[in-house]
């Protein structure tokens, strides 16, 4: 009955509990289309190489990357770190600096959430990418749904920073393995 709000099933959080996702740190972020479409473009392995695969993107795989780059105009105390995007979804490393101490593990005590209206946290700047890419869709006529929410896990130390750095660059030559593995999280 804990899972249960207003008597509707309510998913768990994955958040760190007690963490305050508008403070300085170093955040991985995993961002799906609904139902795993591939609207942002197909993967390419020249020569069957997989090694040197790329995504080949639409249209609308041209203006993610573009919203993603412009992220620190709208939002200038975030640094854009390593980023890949996928057909049906993208990674990518979001450094927060709110003139703290940033980087991997420097900030993970609670300092807790407040409620109320959202803003120069985590959250509101996925918010505003997500909505301008569906705006930008919308407009054009295309196509597309993000899928609700996201997800995000806070980077811990620089070994981590390392490993999920490597993870986004080498994503797209794990495409054609990882591609019908049961809509695994990360692939």
């Amino acid at each position: 009955m804990a899972d249960l709000y207003q008597d509707k099933y309510q998913i768990p959080s994955t958040r760190l509990p007690g963490y305050d996702y508008g403070q300085s740190g170093a955040y991985f972020v995993t961002i799906c289309t609904k139902d795993w479409q591939p609207y942002f473009g197909n993967i390419e392995a020249p020569g069957g190489n997989w090694d040197a695969a790329f995504l080949r993107p639409s249209v609308l795989g041209e203006k993610v990357r573009k919203c993603w780059a412009a992220i620190p105009q709208f939002a200038p105390f975030v640094h854009l770190d390593a980023f890949i995007l996928m057909p049906d979804h993208m990674h990518g490393i979001l450094l927060l600096d709110k003139d703290e101490p940033v980087g991997p593990g420097t900030s993970l005590q609670p300092s807790g959430n407040r409620f109320g209206p959202q803003s120069q946290n985590l959250a509101s700047v996925l918010r505003g990418f997500k909505s301008a890419v569906t705006t930008y869709a919308r407009y054009h006529n295309l196509e597309f749904q993000w899928q609700t929410r996201f997800h995000d896990r806070v980077i811990r130390s620089s070994v981590e920073l390392d490993k999920i750095r490597n993870y986004i660059i080498t994503n797209p030559g794990r495409w054609e393995k990882e591609l019908d593995n049961g809509q695994g999280l990360y692939r």
